[in-house]
């Protein structure tokens, strides 16, 4: 009988359909937000005052949040700027992939029609000797599990 052990949810990458980006494009220190739920509609009957039905609406997919060490020289940076700075919005597709010791892929996460809403870069301070991160904030369509 083998025992099953649970992927670590440390080795992963990002990849991203954005022209430009390189091999460095894929390796990131967070991704969050792969969440899926469904709206609800809560209907109050007529004659029973004592509970609402709720009934789904939609799924709903929160922002996909991935943090990185700053890269000076980026395909996913310029993909990002060229939409803030120029509105030229070019939704993309991203896989996440959790990976094997072997780093071989165990599950991938297609997020589909993702663009940059948000990027942050952390705050400098010569009181701390921590590396500077970059954090990208995605909206998108949805995602899938392969």
């Amino acid at each position: 009988m083998s025992v099953y052990l649970p992927p670590v949810g440390f080795h992963f990458n990002a990849r991203f359909d954005v022209p430009g980006a390189t091999e460095r494009d894929v390796r990131f220190r967070d991704v969050s937000g792969l969440t899926m739920e469904l709206e609800e509609f809560a209907y109050n009957e007529g004659g029973e005052n004592r509970f609402s039905h709720k009934l789904p609406v939609r799924g709903r997919y929160p922002d996909l949040v991935l943090k990185r060490g700053l890269l000076v020289d980026s395909g996913l940076r310029k993909w990002v700027l060229d939409a803030v700075h120029n509105l030229v919005v070019q939704p993309v597709t991203v896989w996440v992939t959790l990976l094997d010791e072997t780093h071989a892929p165990l599950q991938t996460y297609t997020v589909v029609g993702a663009w940059p809403k948000k990027w942050v870069i952390s705050d400098f301070s010569a009181e701390s000797s921590e590396i500077v991160v970059e954090t990208l904030e995605l909206a998108y369509q949805y995602f899938r599990v392969d």
